[in-house]
């Protein structure tokens, strides 16, 4: 009688934990009906159908979400997806609507669903805040995960500032977020405007399971495949130390930089304040305040990552293969710039020749156009608005130079060549010997007069 007791108290204590018999995970959706989410913002109908989520889109709707009512903050979730032809959609993670954001309009990281040819899916856009912040771009080799028109599995990993994805079974995004954030998880069905076409064109979701873990759980996904962008504040990652990377600015102090025409740091127009270093607005005047800064040390081959944010109508930019010798009048010290620039407000977007002085360009050179590298891109560049931040990085590799704004190309050139040096002919560096083709030189931030903020200054020197 004994044994038959307790036999029959595991059965119990096995059915009583039921979806926690595989390690405490949860099935986020019962397969009957959507006890547990609740719709968010738009109209579009979400429906319950043979073991699916089905999410229909309809005209004259904003973005419609069908949101977790819990809240996570590390996790693994998996679940299935499959969208009829010619939609976008993806799945919220760590997602927030609070009335006091933009009158409770969803926003935070998603995991992106797309069977475009820009073949982003498994990415990871930050919803209505702060853009794409691991578009595949970064990763290639995941485009082809995605099968269209079929269901496709994908599973994220959330752990403190790690957010991981697969698709299908193929790394995908690999991301390290400043935040750590609460929030909770929501299927998206885009707004598709008046667009007939795809009005009743649907999404299904199924098998949609979350598992809560800790840090011994994380473990086994450290060294996840997908290549690692992180956005931690003016601190490296442990795999960003290994992989060479060095700090450009400390975040903290002047350690490592001067005035480009100065043998100290300048007195005034820039300052230091919670891991944000500023230049401060001084009627739109080129280095006439504070002045450009450069590092004191010089740079050859490298990846540079500057991640800045601009007031409306701002100028400014970042410079390399400076040479602070050249230029001691008045202006900017002269090197290569990659500019920064508000295009619909500073006038200069509309001078140089076909957009050269445009943002993300090589100011006065070659206009920044993403399409020239990727024809399947929606827009020529990816630009968040004001006072967002904007991810610069500029790679030199001998004498091939390439800017990369947000993680998309948009420019590529090679220097020491007829076609550069017929190019700087016709531009206002004409009259600076061998202008660009320096073996070395500075790396400058730019003061033109207008409140710029800087941050994640970093470095990876590339060994030839």
């Amino acid at each position: 009688m004994k044994k038959c007791l307790s036999l029959l108290s595991v059965i119990l204590l096995i059915s009583m934990t039921g979806v926690n018999a595989q390690g405490d995970r949860e099935e986020l959706f019962n397969g009957k009906n959507l006890r547990g989410w609740e719709v968010l913002n738009g109209n579009a109908p979400y429906d319950v159908e043979d073991g699916m989520i089905i999410g229909t889109s309809v005209t004259k709707s904003p973005n419609t979400f069908l949101a977790t009512k819990k809240e996570y903050t590390n996790f693994i979730l998996e679940y299935d997806m499959k969208m009829d032809e010619g939609l976008n959609s993806g799945v919220q993670i760590r997602s927030h609507s609070n009335k006091e954001y933009n009158n409770g309009r969803v926003h935070g990281p998603q995991v992106e669903c797309e069977d475009s040819k820009r073949a982003w899916a498994g990415g990871i856009y930050d919803e209505a805040r702060k853009g794409w912040r691991y578009p595949l771009d970064y990763n290639p080799g995941a485009k082809d995960a995605f099968r269209k028109g079929e269901w496709n599995t994908f599973k994220v990993v959330a752990f403190d500032h790690h957010i991981m994805t697969w698709v299908n079974g193929v790394p995908a995004s690999n991301l390290v977020e400043d935040d750590i954030e609460t929030g909770f998880i929501a299927l998206q069905v885009h707004s598709i405007g008046n667009n007939k076409e795809l009005e009743g064109k649907k999404i299904r979701w199924k098998n949609i399971r979350l598992k809560e873990i800790n840090e011994r759980d994380f473990e086994e996904y450290k060294n996840m495949k997908a290549p690692e962008v992180s956005y931690l504040k003016n601190q490296l990652t442990e795999r960003e130390e290994a992989d060479g990377w060095k700090l450009l600015w400390d975040g903290k102090t002047t350690s490592g930089w001067r005035g480009a025409k100065l043998d100290h740091f300048p007195e005034n127009g820039w300052s230091i304040n919670d891991g944000i270093l500023k230049v401060h607005a001084s009627g739109g005047g080129e280095s006439t305040n504070g002045g450009d800064i450069v590092t004191e040390k010089q740079y050859s081959d490298f990846i540079l990552i500057v991640d800045f944010s601009i007031t409306k109508g701002a100028n400014s930019g970042i410079k390399y293969f400076v040479d602070t010798e050249l230029n001691k009048g008045e202006g900017s010290s002269i090197g290569c710039e990659f500019q920064i620039l508000d295009d619909e407000h500073h006038p200069d977007a509309k001078m140089g020749v076909n957009g050269n002085r445009t943002m993300a360009s090589l100011y006065d050179l070659i206009t920044a156009n993403g399409y020239e590298y990727n024809t399947h891109l929606p827009r020529e560049k990816y630009v968040n608005g004001y006072e967002n931040w904007n991810r610069a990085m500029i790679v030199v590799n001998g004498k091939k130079v390439q800017h990369f704004l947000n993680g998309i190309k948009v420019v590529e050139y090679e220097r020491d060549t007829q076609m550069w040096r017929a190019l700087v002919a016709y531009s206002k560096y004409s009259k600076w010997p061998a202008f660009g083709e320096y073996e070395k030189g500075n790396i400058l931030l730019q003061d033109h007069g207008n409140e710029v903020e800087f941050k994640n200054i970093k470095i990876k020197e590339i060994s030839r």
